[in-house]
């Protein structure tokens, strides 16, 4: 059972902002994402006189190349997570220092892979963009019944665990992969989703000070609605069995490890009987990491 109401929440959290994005910052590693992309290798489309993508421009395996469509997917969907932030944290208040700087930094993903991939020919644009254009719209909880059960620890554990579960995914790809200037672009998109895992866990730390019952709570409810990347990509099963094998059932134990470790969660006392069975959950779960 929560102690505070939901304004004294995020009020408590909010107390945690300044201390946390200057640590962030210190963590975080600027970078551009114009400096990463190989412009030389690029040609006109038909619609500028040259010519249009067929299948044999492409030099990529099947297998990376439904990776990076899943994870552009992801990074494309960028203002479902924005919309799911300002819920509780809106970016026009001092909470710009989470919502802004995490909106800001993450949307790099988004445009250092779509121009890579674009320029390189890699994937088929055309097909690309119209999936973008339906994944967005569809958007990630973005009904009234998707949110109904999220409350502001709920969101930030839902972001953290969203964070941690694409830096594993990027490390997967990145591991498969042999262009040397993609692989560079996945370990700065993997090193930036890890810096903003703990930003969003430093939070769910001040979260056990302020109401230790209801972040365990909304921890152990964030691990247990964990999908895999690109489930939700329509029409997509054929390409999404190509990397299933990138997250498996141990996906979630490490998920669950980090925020524990971060956490120092086992030392956690004088929880309610739901939140310690949650903690109970929790720990089990990265014990098998």
């Amino acid at each position: 059972m929560s102690i505070l109401d939901t304004d004294e929440l995020v009020i408590a959290l909010e107390k945690a902002l300044p201390e946390l994005s200057e640590e962030h910052q210190a963590d975080a590693t600027p970078w551009q994402p114009h400096d990463w992309v190989p412009w030389d290798l690029g040609k006109n489309y038909a619609f500028l006189g040259g010519k249009d993508w067929e299948p044999s421009d492409s030099n990529t395996p099947d297998e990376v190349r439904a990776a990076l469509v899943a994870l552009l997917l992801l990074k494309d969907n960028l203002p479902s997570y924005h919309r799911l932030l300002a819920m509780y944290f809106p970016a026009f208040s001092d909470w710009r220092q989470l919502v802004g700087v995490w909106t800001a930094e993450d949307n790099r993903h988004a445009i250092v892979l779509r121009d890579y991939l674009v320029v390189t020919r890699a994937v088929d644009p055309v097909e690309a963009e119209n999936r973008r254009r339906i994944h967005v719209v569809a958007g990630y909880r973005q009904t009234e019944e998707s949110v109904a059960d999220l409350r502001p620890l709920s969101v930030l554990a839902l972001l953290a665990v969203h964070e941690l579960q694409t830096a594993g995914f990027t490390a997967k790809l990145r591991g498969v992969v042999t262009d040397d200037v993609l692989a560079q672009i996945l370990a700065k998109i993997e090193a930036d989703d890890a810096s903003q895992a703990r930003y969003f866990v430093g939070f769910l730390g001040a979260g056990l000070v302020a109401d230790q019952d209801a972040t365990v709570t909304a921890i152990d409810w964030a691990l247990n609605h964990i999908d895999t990347i690109g489930a939700d990509v329509e029409d997509f099963d054929e390409q999404r069995k190509l990397f299933a094998h990138y997250e498996d059932d141990s996906t979630r134990g490490a998920i669950a490890k980090a925020i524990v470790d971060q956490l120092k969660l086992e030392s956690v006392e004088g929880l309610s009987p739901e939140a310690q069975a949650g903690k109970e959950r929790i720990l089990a779960l990265a014990a098998q990491a």
